[in-house]
């Protein structure tokens, strides 16, 4: 593969876990605080039809990176891996993926946060930074996690957004300091559950008086799960919004971080920022709390398998657009690699389409891609989604 030159952008993809794409300010909520969230989609442009691939986590995880769907990568649920357990093993190994493509390509490439695709106590898929979750979750002040190659588990007791945000900020000087551009996950644990008694008071005080009428109060759906792991969520339903709406505005503060960083190193003009969540999430929606498993059968409602998603690039992607057109998860790997000046992944299985013209106005959003359906997969359930039906 072509070596990419300093003139390919750096790109830094900012994901959080369990987000629902109505969870930010700047996708309508008046109640929750995410100015930096609301600053990159004031600077870049806002997807307002963006698709998870399936709505739980290690699968979505999967689809981004390799740009396929869970029947093809093969992981179809989440993964209740930790050290020692019989699912410790590499779910990506033989996979090609992003983090390996934009390697070959001159890219130096890093993780900070969540990996949850197995064995997280070694780098893989190109990954030459790696600072990971051992597992899919963890209380955010006790959390393992690994670095590098060392196998060795730490316990961080520090507040585990802030440390995946000094992490990710260490790799971007360290990169600033090189010729090749970077690549670099930023995975958030935020606002994944557990909820009460895990965020700073700064954040959770900012709802001391909120409504949260940004969520519905419905009945409980007769298919509803997630309330016999959590059962307070109706029974302290404030508590637990409380501390989902903290966990959010704590990630928003890294992220204003990492902005800054770039800012102060002027690299934010050479670097696409990217932000999204790997699915979607029901705080009372639907009569729910969760995601795809927030019942069952699955369901594949909007908020689960929708998800937020901005990108940013001064002088390249116009302040201020938006788009939407419907989009996928297994769309950003060629997209990617288009918009670094990389060439593309010769397989007619991949089922994505780079939608980098819509990018800097090659190609303005919503033309010639009316036929579009997005497809997600979750367990025995399937969804066809196109801009009026779902099936």
């Amino acid at each position: 593969m072509a070596g990419a030159t300093r003139r390919s952008p750096n790109i830094v993809l900012i994901m959080a876990d369990d987000m629902g794409y109505w969870a930010a300010g700047c996708y309508g909520n008046p109640e929750i605080v995410t100015p930096n969230l609301d600053r990159l989609a004031a600077a870049g442009m806002r997807f307002d039809n963006f698709f998870c691939t399936s709505p739980v986590c290690s699968p979505a995880r999967a689809s981004l990176l390799t740009g396929k769907i869970p029947s093809q990568h093969g992981v179809h649920d989440f993964i209740a891996s930790g050290i020692g357990s019989a699912n410790h093993f590499e779910y990506m190994e033989g996979q090609i993926g992003l983090p390996a493509l934009l390697a070959a390509g001159g890219y130096r490439c890093g993780i900070s946060g969540k990996w949850h695709l197995g064995a997280s106590d070694r780098p893989q898929m190109g990954f030459e930074h790696w600072y990971v979750l051992e597992g899919g979750a963890s209380p955010y002040f006790a959390s393992p996690m690994y670095r590098g190659a060392s196998g060795e588990k730490e316990i961080v007791r520090e507040y585990i957004t802030d440390v995946i945000t000094d992490d990710a900020i260490g790799f971007i000087r360290t990169c600033a300091e090189g010729e090749r551009p970077f690549y670099l996950s930023v995975h958030y644990t935020a606002p994944h559950a557990p909820w009460i008694g895990q965020h700073p008071e700064k954040y959770t005080s900012l709802y001391d008086d909120c409504e949260f009428r940004s969520c519905p109060r419905e009945p409980e759906h007769p298919w509803s799960t997630f309330t016999r792991a959590v059962p307070s969520v109706y029974t302290d339903r404030k508590a637990n919004l409380q501390g989902y709406f903290a966990a959010i505005t704590g990630m928003d503060a890294g992220i204003g971080r990492i902005i800054e960083a770039l800012e102060s190193l002027n690299l934010l003009e050479d670097t696409l920022l990217i932000f999204t969540s790997d699915n979607g999430f029901n705080c009372g929606h639907h009569g729910l709390w969760g995601k795809g498993n927030g019942s069952f059968p699955m369901n594949m409602y909007d908020t689960s398998v929708k998800v937020p998603f901005l990108m940013s690039h001064p002088g390249r992607i116009p302040a201020g657009s938006t788009c939407d057109d419907l989009l996928s998860q297994y769309d950003l790997l060629p997209t990617l690699l288009e918009y670094a000046g990389l060439p593309p992944v010769e397989d007619d299985a991949l089922p994505g389409r780079s939608f980098a013209a819509v990018l800097d106005n090659r190609l303005p959003a919503g033309r010639e891609r009316e036929s579009i359906v997005v497809f997600d997969e979750y367990g025995p359930v399937r969804m066809i989604r196109t801009r009026e039906w779902k099936y």
